[in-house]
């Protein structure tokens, strides 16, 4: 099924403050289901935003009544070709890819619900904020779909256990049980979503944007080396973060009681 947007009602909406990007997914009518072109344009936008260094964080959330409610079912079933279900998942996993390789970080803005590939984005991004109402699923069992592709990402973020306790049993868990078991950093009232993302997003902005690149490249390297290849990686790491310019002003600063002046170097 075709998206029936405008070049003024464009699927991705962005929107930039000092340091901070702000992507909107904007088929509020169809619960920012992740349609193939969806997909494809926001990948683009991360793509974009990679050589760009004046952006220093990302703040991903979804236009309307959800964040994300996954893949159109209806738009699934209508196109019932292997082709079709080929390029829909492998688009889906170059989307996760693309936020995972991008080197900087990504705030999920979530409210509403995150559901199936919605939950997927939600558990790719590197932090995630829900409002309190906000509720969480990978519902594809119920469905004679398991979430497979939602469970790379899920299986990621939370234990193992839990990750199976979603996956298996369909059901939908609020916000606070998503914080329990590490799905999300912070659960808010929705009057307060907007200032809490906004008030991560700037601490972060606040910070090098080359230290921010260098660490997230370097947290995804690493995360699935054994140990002592990981600490090998990671003092190379540190000691090549050492020689920048902006390792030097960040210690001069603290040193001297003031506030850095990063020069991206």
């Amino acid at each position: 099924m075709p998206d029936n947007q405008t070049a003024t009602d464009s699927l991705i909406l962005r929107k930039d403050d000092p340091g901070i990007c702000h992507l909107t997914i904007n088929r509020p009518k169809a619960y920012n289901a992740l349609s193939i072109e969806c997909m494809e344009m926001l990948t683009g936008e991360f793509e974009t935003i990679s050589d760009d260094y004046s952006v220093k964080v990302v703040v991903l959330s979804g236009a309307g009544k959800v964040f994300c409610a996954g893949h159109d079912i209806k738009d699934l079933r209508n196109n019932s070709d292997r082709a079709y279900y080929d390029k829909m998942f492998q688009t889906c996993s170059t989307l996760m890819l693309s936020i995972v390789r991008l080197p900087i970080p990504v705030i999920a803005k979530v409210h509403g619900i995150a559901t199936a590939a919605g939950c997927q984005l939600a558990a790719t991004c590197d932090l995630a904020v829900a409002e309190e109402n906000a509720k969480f699923a990978t519902p594809g069992v119920n469905i004679g779909v398991f979430c497979s592709t939602p469970m790379v990402a899920l299986s990621r973020s939370v234990t193992k256990k839990h990750a199976m306790e979603m996956l298996l049993l369909g059901d939908m868990i609020s916000a606070q049980r998503a914080y329990e078991i590490g799905l999300v950093n912070r659960v808010v009232p929705l009057d307060r979503l907007d200032r809490v993302t906004r008030d991560l997003a700037e601490k972060i902005a606040a910070k090098s944007p080359l230290t921010l690149r260098i660490g997230k490249r370097a947290f995804y390297e690493q995360i699935d080396k054994d140990l002592g290849s990981a600490y090998k990686y990671c003092s190379q790491v540190m000691a090549k973060n050492m020689m920048a310019r902006d390792a030097a002003e960040g210690i001069d600063a603290f040193l001297e009681k003031r506030v850095p002046v990063w020069t991206g170097e």
